[in-house]
């Protein structure tokens, strides 16, 4: 069988308890570029939900081939197999401190997690941007037709508040939710985020 949820579950609980940090925000939002920092600066080990998915499915293993189907049959990957990854990937790092990149993306992901991995994130990161500031961002690091671009994005960024707004304000409703104003330059942003986790001390 390959997700095993008991087994997953006594893992983690039993081992350790590891300090979880979700980090959410839309296409544009810089959340990847201020998790690089976050790590750098204070000892995170970063994962992308993505990057998991593209290194499984690159090293041909059975997970792999079976993500790569999916995905070839225009299919979601369910939650419980990106859920799985995470789970190995905290399991074979020695850091007690991760930030979950672009994950949960939905209510479903959130429920899933809690479920397998058996433990609530310590906190949730929300990077806050303005629609037109993260179309913005994205067409410039986009090369080729804007026109065509611009109703793309605006399809992604609908999807992304329509799934993501539950599961940010289930946090928010539990005390967890940071939301941090994602405008201005990278440094600016970094300097909002420093001093929050300065103040937490994770």
């Amino acid at each position: 069988m390959l997700f095993a949820t008991d087994a997953v579950k006594d893992d983690i609980t039993a081992s350790r308890r590891p300090f979880i940090t979700f980090v959410l925000g839309g296409p544009g939002s810089g959340k990847g570029t201020q998790c690089a920092r976050i790590a750098s600066a204070f000892g995170f080990a970063h994962l992308s939900a993505g990057d998991l998915l593209r290194e499984e499915m690159s090293c041909d293993s059975k997970k792999g081939k079976l993500i790569r189907d999916i995905i070839m049959e225009g299919k979601i990957v369910p939650s419980e197999i990106t859920v799985h990854l995470i789970k190995e990937a905290i399991m074979s790092s020695s850091a007690d401190r991760f930030l979950i990149d672009g994950f949960p993306r939905s209510e479903e992901n959130r429920i899933a997690f809690e479920t397998i991995i058996g433990v609530e994130p310590n906190l949730v990161l929300f990077f806050d941007c303005p629609e037109e500031e993260m179309v913005k961002r994205v067409l410039g690091r986009n090369q080729g037709r804007i026109d065509d671009n611009i109703e793309t994005i605006k399809k992604r960024l609908k999807v992304f508040e329509m799934l993501n707004l539950p599961v940010i304000n289930y946090y928010s409703a539990k005390g967890k939710l940071y939301k941090i104003n994602a405008t201005g330059t990278v440094d600016e942003i970094f300097e909002k985020v420093r001093h929050l986790f300065g103040s937490l001390r994770p």
